[in-house]
């Protein structure tokens, strides 16, 4: 992790073409200005976290769906060959 000090007027420069710049500091938050391409997605960590997380929430919803649907009828037919 790249670490700089910055005061409230200063930016950085990212890949030529993304500035983030200090807009104020006080009581221990950073106010933080961020000029970008729109195409560029910008997002809070948090946001991304709780996105990251439903995703995986709906997969795993899904593919427990798709074996209820498998294994529902294998087991009926394994009860079957039980009862015969």
């Amino acid at each position: 992790m790249l670490v700089l000090s910055r005061k409230t007027g200063e930016s950085i420069i990212i890949s030529d073409n993304i500035e983030l710049s200090v807009l104020d500091c006080r009581n221990g938050e950073v106010k933080l200005g961020i000029k970008a391409p729109r195409e560029v997605l910008i997002l809070r960590k948090e946001i991304q976290d709780a996105v990251r997380g439903e995703n995986i929430k709906a997969a795993q919803t899904a593919k427990s769906k798709d074996v209820d649907k498998l294994i529902g009828p294998l087991v009926e037919q394994l009860k079957k060959k039980r009862k015969k």
